[in-house]
């Protein structure tokens, strides 16, 4: 049952308002650099691979048959799509869709600023976020710039690289009492990387954390660093120990995409997770011919509950949470 104060908006007339001009400005720095806003739907009959996010989902039946659709956790295939069929630079700005636990940072559907720049790779991608965040607060921003290998080394004083999996193991068991029967190593980093990295950077200015091992690079493309390791050409964006964004520098080969799918299928599948219609559309947008780009995801909300002091999402969304 409701309570009888539920149908009450979460945020106050003020704060809407202060939405109201972020998007406006949002638009207006995109107009202005002629990024071209795009829409594309929220309900798709396929969805992605990835094994570490939820997807929500509406059956209903059309055309005489049962079907699901999977509501976008991103637009990202969407718009990738419309990139290899011409499209210029691109942004999207609208609401999203993950299966995850409700909280101060998290709801189930929120708004996401995506885009795209053609022939950018993640380090002008990074710069451009600056512009950004430099126009919205009124005031030049330069976000401090680390590798995954740097904050590991500052924040636990060991190299995520060459540090031996029993290594991991114990400064994981020594920061969370977890972990000295994990044994992936992807597993360990990203469990030290959330409880001791994250919390501690980005505190005066945004941080863009960067090069993260290979094995992690999703939808970016792999490259050789400066030391001679793999690593993803990808980044996040943390401010005050919160994640606002999510950047790659695109891979557009076919067949590697066809790969990392099936091998985050098989992930799925090991854990017994939920099956889903992977996007095969993607991989026909690639082999079509994706341009050199560079993309990044920026969760709009979290951005106005920096910028406004706010403690919980809820207080910047017109109706959030349990409330909906």
């Amino acid at each position: 049952m409701y309570q009888s104060n539920a149908w009450q908006p979460t945020a106050t007339i003020t704060m809407l308002k202060a939405r109201a001009q972020l998007l406006r400005q949002i638009r207006e720095f995109f107009y202005a650099r002629d990024v071209l806003e795009v829409d594309t739907p929220c309900l798709s009959l396929a969805s992605i691979s990835d094994p570490h996010i939820e997807v929500l989902t509406s059956q209903t039946r059309t055309l005489g048959q049962e079907v699901t659709y999977y509501l976008q956790t991103s637009p990202e295939y969407a718009m990738k799509r419309l990139l290899a069929a011409g499209a210029p630079s691109i942004y999207q700005l609208g609401k999203v869709f993950r299966a995850e636990e409700i909280g101060r940072r998290h709801g189930i559907e929120f708004t996401m600023l995506e885009w795209y720049r053609l022939d950018f790779d993640h380090w002008q991608l990074m710069s451009e976020m600056d512009d950004l965040l430099s126009c919205l607060m009124g005031q030049a921003i330069c976000s401090e710039r680390l590798s995954y290998a740097q904050a590991f080394e500052r924040h636990l004083g060991l190299n995520p690289f060459q540090a031996s999996l029993e290594a991991l193991q114990q400064a994981c068991h020594q920061h969370t009492e977890f972990g000295l029967e994990e044994n992936d190593r992807d597993t360990l980093l990203e469990l030290l990387f959330a409880t001791v990295v994250e919390p501690n950077i980005g505190q005066q200015v945004p941080c863009f954390i960067h090069s993260y091992p290979a094995s992690q690079a999703a939808l970016a493309k792999q490259q050789i660093d400066e030391h001679g390791q793999a690593v993803a050409a990808r980044f996040e964006w943390y401010w005050r120990g919160m994640e606002l964004a999510n950047g790659y520098h695109e891979l557009t080969d076919a067949c590697e995409q066809q790969q990392r799918m099936q091998q985050e299928m098989a992930e799925r599948a090991q854990h017994k997770q939920v099956w889903r219609q992977a996007d095969e559309r993607l991989i026909k947008a690639l082999e079509k011919g994706l341009p050199e780009c560079a993309g990044v995801a920026l969760g709009v909300d979290r951005l106005l509950m920096l910028l406004l002091d706010q403690e919980h999402i809820n207080h910047v969304m017109p109706f959030a949470g349990a409330n909906v």
